[in-house]
């Protein structure tokens, strides 16, 4: 084998991280079937139809992966976190999932995550300003067919 070049950049091409994300891809595929995987949305919507909160998850196998929570300022602590939250666990068990995991940042919403019946599962400090990133699960309740 030839010898290697080591090299680093702080900015890196999208040629290089799109060949890195298929080569990691084609990998995993060779030993997982990641076609199986399933995204979905849950949206809060204004009368006018206005986005004004949503939810990305995918599941994959009895596992549901929340990737982003979102609502708008006006209209947090009014419920509409945890109705998204809600309709998402729903429908992760409808599709047979028994866990749901998260990450959030310290200055995000641990708490609410918390306040729903998640849990930490791993908790990374050291980001700016004393920030914290939390892994966070929970079991969700299926019921027998």
């Amino acid at each position: 084998m030839k010898p290697l070049r080591i090299e680093s950049q702080l900015d890196p091409t999208n040629a290089d991280v799109e060949a890195i994300d298929r080569g990691l891809h084609s990998y995993n595929q060779r030993s997982a079937d990641l076609d199986a995987i399933r995204r979905f949305a849950v949206y809060a919507r204004q009368a006018d139809g206005t986005l004004a909160g949503g939810a990305l998850a995918r599941w994959w196998g009895a596992a549901c992966e929340l990737m982003q929570l979102w609502v708008d300022q006006p209209l947090r602590r009014q419920g509409v976190g945890a109705s998204l939250m809600q309709r998402v666990e729903t429908l992760a068990i409808e599709h047979g999932c028994c866990l749901i995991y998260l990450d959030t940042f310290s200055f995000q919403a641990p708490e609410f995550y918390q306040r729903l019946g998640y849990e930490t599962a791993c908790r990374f400090d050291g980001f700016p300003d004393g920030g914290s990133k939390f892994i966070l699960r929970k079991a969700l309740i299926t019921q027998s067919p």
